[in-house]
């Protein structure tokens, strides 16, 4: 029976094709009973018809229905929950960021939705109309700020051109993956991606690493070496660090940019650069340049096409997924299956992450090797994330111990608890996530807690 045969369905698909939505039906295990073919044009070609009969998980993924999410026990006790945001994946590997809204439905909804329970709505996340497929999802990019949502959509504009391209950001905020993405997704992806620090190299050792040399250049050079631009040919060359360069080095830089082809050390025959250039720094290269340790003509060779990534604490929405899949690479290299708790979860949002991404790999790392459990407590965390930056104990919403926001909720008086939690409730206009995350508990124990005090 086609859709438009079955009543009232046709008109369903209609309505939310017109919005733009997919809506997906649930069983009580939480398994698809029908979805919209709004589906099939939004990512997933053909999913409207495979997925029935599928736990949603192989749809959104397992992290939105787990026990540290709440929704699936939102859902059982009759809650509406808006606004979370879950990747809708295909088979092809695409994924497409969307906000979704979960909710029971009322009993004898219509014969279209026999041995329905659910009802899923998904929308693209406003800011965040974004498709992550090939080389951008192969090479981990993990967004979900608007900025870095941004800058992934941009990397996705650049996939025809060879343009030069200087990233800048603190130091670990993921330049080199994010350069590493421009390759693989570029016309250049199947050649070689050469990557150079510039800054980790003796400045006397740099030229030679750079271009190569012949025999005899120089005292120890007993035979010709290959350079990275050599190296690179065909592909692409990050140089990492740009702005460490030795000046010296910056004029011939200069020239390969200019003339695309270089020399070899000891050697005055050219050779044709057939390279892209992708460069990163940390440091302001305008203040270099005032400082007269930077070429300013060679700033504007190389910043062609500019990119800014934002430190880690101005996208504090990107620590959750980044914590989560940093977790999950980790564990499954040392055949483990380890989650991240609540309160965990809380507190590496909380911390300020100085030392950005590369410090929160750190951090999962460090919590894999302490942790002998299958879930990352609290006491797993190095200390400067639970300590904080004021050197106290922080609680597991980010307030200080010994302050009253601290206080263990089963601590406190039964009619004081209610009356906390109703106020708490009210303030953030009942959205039981954020109400959990001020109260520093997970969305589970809000619902025991709730359900415990009669409060509905």
């Amino acid at each position: 029976m086609s859709s438009m045969d079955e009543p009232g369905w046709g008109a369903v698909e209609t309505a939310f094709a017109a919005l733009g939505r997919v809506l997906i039906l649930l069983d009580a295990e939480l398994r698809v009973v029908r979805a919209t073919a709004t589906l099939d044009s939004w990512v997933c070609p053909g999913a409207c018809h495979k997925i029935p009969g599928h736990p949603i998980e192989d749809l959104l993924g397992p992290h939105l229905f787990g026990e540290e999410q709440g929704l699936r026990a939102a859902l059982e006790h009759g809650a509406r929950e808006e606004g979370r945001r879950a990747f809708v994946r295909c088979e092809t590997g695409t994924a497409r960021l969307a906000s979704v809204t979960a909710a029971p439905l009322p009993e004898a909804p219509g014969a279209w939705a026999e041995g329905a329970r659910y009802v899923l709505v998904l929308r693209p996340a406003e800011e965040d109309e974004l498709i992550l497929e090939g080389a951008l999802a192969a090479h981990g990019i993990v967004a979900r700020a608007p900025a870095m949502l941004r800058i992934v959509r941009f990397i996705e504009s650049l996939q025809r051109s060879e343009a030069t391209v200087l990233i800048t950001g603190e130091s670990g905020t993921g330049k080199e993956v994010l350069a590493r993405a421009i390759h693989a997704s570029s016309p250049r992806h199947a050649g070689p991606f050469v990557a150079v620090n510039c800054a980790a190299i003796p400045s006397e050792l740099l030229e030679t690493e750079l271009f190569g040399h012949v025999r005899g250049a120089f005292t120890g050079a007993v035979r010709d070496r290959v350079g990275r631009f050599e190296a690179a040919h065909g592909g692409a060359i990050f140089l990492d660090e740009i702005g460490d360069m030795p000046p010296p080095l910056q004029v011939k830089l200069l020239r390969v940019l200019q003339e695309r082809q270089f020399e070899r050390v000891g050697e005055s025959v050219s050779t044709p650069m057939d390279a892209r250039i992708l460069a990163a720094t940390h440091r302001d290269l305008k203040e270099a340049i005032a400082a007269g340790s930077f070429r300013e003509d060679l700033y504007y060779r190389l910043r062609v096409v500019p990119i800014h990534v934002p430190p880690l604490r101005d996208r504090p929405e990107d620590v959750e997924p980044l914590a989560r899949h940093l977790l999950a690479r980790i564990s499954a290299r040392e055949g483990r299956a380890v989650r991240l708790s609540p309160d965990a979860l809380v507190l590496l949002q909380r911390y300020r992450w100085p030392g950005n991404v590369r410090e929160l790999e750190n951090a999962i790392e460090y919590a894999l090797a302490v942790c002998q459990r299958q879930t990352v407590q609290v006491e797993d965390l190095p200390a400067e994330v639970t300590f904080g930056a004021e050197g106290t104990p922080l609680g597991p919403h980010g307030a200080h111990a010994g302050s009253d926001a601290s206080a263990p909720l089963e601590e406190t008086p039964s009619g004081d608890e209610a009356a906390r939690i109703r106020a708490v409730l009210e303030a953030q206009h009942w959205h039981h996530a954020r109400a959990a995350a001020e109260l520093g508990i997970s969305r589970t124990t809000l619902w025991r807690r709730m359900r415990a005090l009669g409060l509905t």
